[in-house]
């Protein structure tokens, strides 16, 4: 499914994000409209990337909590 993302900065992140499964590990992968790709685990409470991928520690936070938060009512999360 597409999502927008509003960062704290007012910065907004148009994003894709499915599923899939790395080795035994449910991941999300992260499509960006320049064509970016990331991959988003999580371990314990805490959204972790992919070592490749270069993500800033504010939009893993943003991006995990859009995940936490699909299935509700709001496709547009705020952080």
């Amino acid at each position: 499914m597409r999502y927008e993302i509003l960062l704290a900065d007012g910065a907004v992140l148009l994003l894709q994000i499915t599923t899939a499964t790395f080795k035994t590990w449910k991941v999300w992968k992260i499509q960006f409209t320049d064509g970016r790709e990331a991959m988003l685990y999580k371990c314990g409470d805490e959204w972790v990337q992919r070592n490749e991928d270069q993500l800033d520690n504010s939009a893993i936070i943003a991006i995990g909590k859009c995940i936490d938060g699909i299935g509700k009512k709001n496709d547009i999360m705020t952080v």
